[in-house]
């Protein structure tokens, strides 16, 4: 059986080819899966499970009609979409993963992640990641007002282009020590991830043996689907 591994959608209203490329993919090829992961930023922003948004009402309903019949379908958070709470989960039938994850594929284990945890260069990200995601940080976000926590969404998104656009592509990529690190930490070699939008393969020597860092591609130009089974490794694009 295949499993499908798919890394920053950033669905938004605004881009709506790409909502349409989603929800349809669920309907027809990812009912083939066996298993799926969502690793990270499958939307633009996330204000709130209380978000009145039609489009997100959309994507919900598609989500829960596919877990029920794909029930092995996993989310882990990303650094756009992190505030998503319960509400969003137990509507949509999907099951929470930490970051990261060890998981095993056609018999390879395989260390799954969102990425930004390994852009250690970012000290900045980094320190604002610690204290985004405190759990007494979330549960006072979450008991905001709605247009209080639009607001602030709203400010953050234009804070982070500004200092995207006064920092280097190489602080904002990954540290191979961090990776490194990671590996060893949790005995694989093989490690899969989203968030840096730079698809591609890694490898390298890891204490004698062949290592492989996996970047899933972004959802802005097309759709990358990785697919997993004992043949292999593929990447299949959706077009819109």
């Amino acid at each position: 059986m295949t499993t499908g591994f798919i890394s920053d959608l950033h669905l938004d209203a605004s881009r709506p080819a790409a909502t349409e490329a989603f929800l349809g993919w669920l309907k027809g090829p990812a009912l083939e899966l066996e298993r799926l992961y969502i690793l990270g930023d499958l939307f633009e922003y996330w204000i709130g499970d209380d978000d009145p948004d039609e489009h997100q009402r959309q994507i919900r309903l598609a989500l829960s009609a596919y877990t029920k019949q794909v029930p092995r379908t996993w989310f882990m958070p990303g650094n756009r979409d992190f505030m998503i709470g319960p509400d969003f989960l137990g509507d949509t039938g999907l099951q929470l993963l930490p970051d990261p994850t060890l998981i095993e594929v056609a018999g390879t284990s395989i260390l799954i992640a969102h990425g930004d945890r390994l852009c250690t260069d970012d000290i900045s990200y980094q320190r604002f990641r610690r204290f985004s995601r405190h759990p007494l940080v979330l549960r006072f976000y979450r008991s905001m007002p709605f247009f209080i926590r639009r607001m602030m969404v709203e400010k953050a998104q234009a804070e982070s282009q500004s200092q995207k656009r006064d920092k280097s592509a190489e602080i904002m990529d990954v540290n191979q020590d961090t990776v490194v690190w990671m590996l060893r930490r949790n005995r694989v070699h093989t490690l899969l991830h989203g968030h840096t939008h730079r698809p591609g393969e890694h490898n390298f020597d890891l204490d004698g043996r062949a290592a492989t860092r996996i970047v899933l591609g972004d959802w802005y130009r097309n759709g990358p689907v990785m697919l997993w089974d004992d043949s292999g490794r593929r990447v299949e694009t959706l077009a819109f």
